[in-house]
């Protein structure tokens, strides 16, 4: 593919380091890669250029065969620009030198109904709970206390006696049981729940946002974890910017810059903006969601499509409906996808967590 210049393809300079061609290629694969609506012929032209462009030996061969082997460069070409029908390239209206201002929500409906101050549960139990255990003890005790203010004859306080160590043999095993469950919550907190906040944020200016959100109004919930950068199974990719896990729940987020308007979904997920058909974007959400409701059964999965605008404007959306990927403004995701997590606000699912780590994306480092 020599007629293809594969910094350009990259969006680097040919003076660019090796883990800016790094983060360049993982930013675009996430866009153009077949599952995501890319081409897979440009998807394995990308693929090419970063395995050129990475390799130095591979590189410094391209670069000494390109100086060669291309005609003209951008300042010699003679030939014309192409040009649509005004004569110049065509303005799809967004401003690259935009950026979104910081959504500033304040407090928000369910906040006040969220005790900050609740102990984590970790399900599914790994013991019986200290009410069994003290149930027990409670019952063991009262058992022994006729032995000792009753005068029984040698015959009764004999089989009165085996009942009573029967009691507290039984006692004995569910207090054990409680205390070895307390060491295992424990210990998994130890193990993987030294952070509330896993993963790297990508360097798009959405993505960062609403990891911002995520970070200072959802981890009010003491059970709420949060993952940046997940991967599909069997993926190595960043196929999901973002997730939430509480309780039982977990919700896939995706950020997107698009441009100001209403926009809606219908219940198959096709979206709409000002009334009209969007095409101005896809989203890898539906089949983020259909991959993860089937890693994790046991949960209740749903989506959301963080919109912001790519320059200067408002971006409005309905209110969530049931409907696969709903789009939603900042201010929409934080109040009512907060609010559904909030049911649950203190419960972490052990296996859940777990699973969900081992699908964080690792940091890619030079």
């Amino acid at each position: 593919m020599r007629g293809v210049d594969y910094y350009e393809l990259l969006g680097v300079g040919r003076d660019a380091s090796t883990a800016e061609i790094k983060s360049a290629y993982r930013s675009l694969a996430k866009v153009m890669h077949p599952d995501a609506g890319g081409s897979s012929v440009t998807f394995r032209m990308l693929q090419e250029a970063y395995d050129t462009l990475r390799d130095p030996t591979r590189r410094r061969d391209y670069d000494r065969g390109w100086s060669f082997t291309r005609p003209h460069s951008r300042a010699t070409s003679t030939r014309p620009p192409r040009a649509g029908r005004a004569g110049r390239p065509r303005d799809f209206g967004d401003d690259p030198d935009f950026v979104p201002p910081k959504p500033d929500l304040g407090d928000v409906p369910w906040w006040p109904l969220v005790d900050v101050g609740q102990r984590v549960r970790y399900v599914p139990v790994a013991g019986p709970g200290h009410a069994p255990a003290l149930a027990a003890v409670c019952g063991w005790f009262f058992l022994l206390l006729p032995v000792l203010v009753v005068d029984f004859s040698p015959l009764t306080l004999t089989l009165w006696l085996v009942v009573v160590a029967a009691a507290a043999v039984v006692a004995f095993r569910l207090v054990r049981r409680y205390l070895r469950a307390v060491r295992e919550d424990r210990r998994f907190a130890a193990e993987v729940d030294a952070r509330v906040v896993h993963g790297t944020v990508d360097d798009r200016v959405c993505e960062g946002l609403t990891a911002d959100l995520m970070s200072r109004y959802l981890t009010r919930l003491p059970g709420a974890r949060l993952f940046h950068g997940l991967a599909w199974p069997e993926s190595v990719f960043a196929d999901v910017d973002h997730a939430v896990l509480c309780g039982r729940r977990l919700v896939l987020v995706e950020s997107k810059s698009w441009l100001p308007g209403h926009y809606a979904a219908e219940e198959d997920g096709t979206l709409w903006r000002n009334g009209h058909p969007f095409r101005g974007g896809a989203t890898r959400l539906p089949r983020s969601l259909a991959l993860y409701r089937k890693l994790l059964p046991w949960l209740d999965i749903r989506a959301a499509l963080v919109i912001y605008p790519s320059r200067a404007g408002d971006v409005t959306a309905d209110p969530a409906a049931d409907t696969v990927v709903p789009p939603m403004t900042p201010a929409q995701f934080v109040e009512e996808v907060g609010d559904w997590l909030a049911e649950d606000p203190a419960t972490v699912d052990r296996e859940a967590y777990r699973l969900l780590l081992r699908h964080v994306v690792p940091v890619t480092r030079a």
